[in-house]
């Protein structure tokens, strides 16, 4: 299971960090992301990092948020930065294991609200 938290409301601009506790699988063997999903609006993914530590992000948040790996505390985070309205959303935490169709996991969804 993954276990999202760090939520909350903030100014246009601010700063949050997401984490997201995994449990029950082999945490080092899953690539992780992080999607979100704005009101009205389809679910997108915004950045992931792989087993190694490689790292991508859209261009909408590329240089402000930082996705991060902690393999020994099986916790992954988001560190926004320079939080906009727009990044207002529902934010979900993902473990895939590549190439297995079946082990893939979601956080139940933290949200983040960025007031103007």
């Amino acid at each position: 299971q993954l276990q999202a938290c760090g939520g909350g409301l903030v100014q246009a601009g601010g700063s949050l960090r997401l984490s997201c506790a995994a449990s029950g699988f082999t945490f080092e063997d899953y690539a992780l992301a992080w999607f979100r999903q704005a009101p009205g609006k389809g679910r997108e993914g915004i950045s992931c990092i792989s087993r190694s530590g490689g790292t991508d992000y859209i261009d909408s948040v590329n240089g402000r948020f930082t996705i991060a790996r902690d393999n020994a505390k099986n916790t992954m985070y988001l560190q926004m930065n320079s939080l906009k309205p727009e990044d207002t959303a529902v934010y979900y935490c993902n473990a895939k294991l590549p190439g297995s169709t079946t082990s893939n996991y979601w956080g139940q969804g933290t949200l983040v609200t960025v007031s103007s």
